[in-house]
């Protein structure tokens, strides 16, 4: 028996994995603000829900893909939210990157209406969870976390249970920092290449299986070299997730300074106007801070 599943936020993380859900068998109703967010996955085979109440009336696992604790709390709190129309046991898996101490004001809200919840914010972006392969981290009581994962794994290739409530967003927080300085580094050392007159479409297989290998170099420094600006993600959604490292470092008191730089330089781009592109735009930083005659 396929699950029944409902989607609320069906942007470009939603949508794909939106999409993927109904490639796998499952019954997936959703909703998003945007009515051509909603027809773009009735069209590959999901029902349309008016409000995120009627979504969550029709299923018995609600996934969230939001962007803020604001924007999660109003759609399942809120007027025509998931807590109006979901059933008492129904099972939350918010998949958005928020704070977790927000999350855990969360979780207390639904275990008053009767709602379970886990939070299991993703690694891997749109392209992974179009063929099934997002890493996942979740936060939740193990009969929740075990779960959600009947329903995630048609997306996930990497599940992880990281302890209770808020857990996953934790975990989520410290993947962005490794990635945000990766994303920096690569970068940084794509340049170096081209100023230094080196193949830098060459390094990634000179440098393949070596300790300075991963994800970030096989995947953007042929992007880099290539001012591939192709959308799969947002600076400004890594601003937003850095910001929330930054302040878990100050609540628990950790000294963070690489990325305090890392933030600042994602806040500039911001601020240049380049928060709604891809990382891969972090070229343009390095490429415009040169010195005119050296370009």
């Amino acid at each position: 028996m396929s699950n029944r599943v409902a989607l609320i936020g069906a942007g470009a993380m939603g949508g794909a994995i939106g999409k993927r859900l109904v490639e796998t068998g499952n019954a997936l109703t959703v909703f998003d603000l945007d009515p051509e967010k909603r027809a773009a996955l009735v069209a590959v085979g999901a029902k349309e829900a008016t409000t995120a109440a009627e979504a969550a009336s029709a299923s018995d696992t609600v996934i969230l893909s939001l962007n803020s604790p604001a924007i999660v709390r109003a759609a399942v709190f809120g007027e025509k939210g998931v807590a109006e129309g979901a059933k008492p046991g129904t099972l939350i898996i918010d998949m958005s990157s928020i704070d977790p101490d927000a999350t855990k004001a969360l979780a207390k809200d639904a275990e008053e209406k009767g709602l379970r919840w886990v939070d299991s914010p993703l690694s891997g972006g749109a392209p992974k969870a179009a063929i099934g392969e997002l890493t996942l981290m979740a936060g939740g009581r193990e009969e929740d976390v075990a779960d959600a994962h009947k329903v995630l794994k048609h997306v996930a290739s990497n599940y992880t249970h990281m302890g209770p409530v808020g857990a996953g967003q934790t975990t989520k927080l410290i993947n962005q920092v490794l990635c945000g300085l990766n994303f920096m580094a690569v970068a940084e050392a794509t340049q170096l290449a081209l100023d230094a007159g080196v193949d830098a479409a060459k390094i990634p297989q000179a440098l393949k299986g070596g300790r300075a290998d991963s994800a970030i170099l096989q995947e953007y420094m042929p992007r880099y070299v290539a001012r591939d600006y192709r959308r799969t993600g947002r600076i400004d959604n890594m601003v937003k997730d850095l910001n929330g490292a930054q302040d878990l470092a100050r609540r628990t008191h950790t000294a963070m300074p690489l990325t305090a730089i890392c933030a600042e330089v994602h806040r500039l781009m911001t601020a240049a106007g380049f928060g709604g592109e891809d990382q891969a735009m972090l070229m343009e930083y390095y490429t415009r801070s040169k010195p005119e005659e050296t370009q």
